[in-house]
C-alpha cells in the first residue's frame, strides 16, 4: 500500500498511530536536525516547530530544502502564536505554510489530507543520482552506467538508502530502522543477507562493489 510520510520534530511524532485513507497509508514519525532517519518512500509532510531543542525552526527549514531526500517536502512551520513577521520569515527560509500549535493527530491529519494531491504531483518524477548509479523511484529502477541493476523490492529500498547517506558508515540496526523493518524485531544478521544480494545485483550489472564493509561498524557505499 503507498506510503504518505508524516514527519514532526515534536516527539508526539512517535506516538500517533498509521492512518489508511482511499489506499493510502499516513505513517507518523519524528525527526530532529539531521532530517529523517528512515526512507521517505512517497510523499513528505514536515511539520517544523518554530523552537526546536539544538535549532531554530527557520533553520531546520533551510536544511530540508537543501536536502535531496527532502527538498520536496511540504513544510509547515509550526507557530507558537499567529504573528505575521513569523509567517514572512518562515515562508523566506522554505516553508510552505503554517499552523498554530499545538499539534495533535486529528490536526495534522486535516492539513495533510486537504492538500494531499498537490503534493503527491511534487513528488511524482524524484530521482536519486549518484554517480554513475541513478535511482528512479517512480519506476522503481536502478541502473548503473545506464544497464539495469536487477533487484528485488527489499534490496531496492535499501540501495535507496544506502545512496541517500553516501559515504557514510550505516550499523545494521540503522539500516533495519531505516527500512522500518524495526517491528517485528529482526535479528541484525538479516542485513547482511541483504547486503550480499545486493552485492550480486552489483556485480550483475557490471558495477563492481561500491559497498564497503567497515568491521565492527556496518556497511558504506562509497560515492564515485
Amino acid at each position: 500500500m503507498p506510503l504518505v510520510n508524516i514527519f514532526l520534530t515534536d516527539p508526539i511524532g512517535d506516538t500517533m498511530d498509521d492512518f489508511v485513507h482511499d489506499d493510502l497509508t499516513f505513517t507518523f514519525n519524528t525527526m530532529d536536525g539531521a532530517g529523517p532517519r528512515r526512507l521517505v518512500e512517497g510523499p513528505m509532510w514536515a511539520f517544523v516547530d518554530w523552537v526546536m531543542p539544538d535549532l531554530s525552526g527557520l533553520e531546520m527549514c533551510r536544511r530540508l530544502r537543501a536536502d535531496p531526500r527532502t527538498s520536496d517536502a511540504h513544510v509547515t512551520i509550526v507557530l507558537e502564536q499567529d504573528d505575521l513577521d513569523d509567517r514572512r520569515r518562515a515562508l523566506r527560509a522554505g516553508a510552505d505554510d503554517y499552523i498554530i500549535g499545538p499539534l495533535d493527530r486529528q490536526k495534522v491529519l486535516d492539513r495533510v489530507l486537504a492538500l494531499q494531491s498537490r503534493q503527491q504531483q511534487r513528488h511524482a518524477t524524484q530521482m536519486v543520482e549518484l554517480g554513475d548509479l541513478k535511482i528512479d523511484l517512480s519506476a522503481q529502477q536502478a541502473r548503473w552506467a545506464d544497464k539495469p541493476i536487477p533487484l528485488r523490492p527489499n534490496e531496492f529500498r535499501l540501495l535507496r538508502f544506502l545512496a541517500e547517506n553516501p559515504n557514510r558508515v550505516l550499523s545494521r540496526q540503522e539500516m533495519i530502522e531505516g527500512l522500518g523493518k524495526q517491528d517485528p524485531p529482526i535479528d541484525p544478521r538479516t542485513v547482511d543477507v541483504w547486503i550480499g544480494r545486493l552485492r550480486r545485483a552489483f556485480r550483475a550489472s557490471g558495477a563492481g562493489n561500491p559497498l564497503r564493509t567497515v568491521h565492527a561498524m556496518g556497511y558504506v557505499l562509497d560515492a564515485t
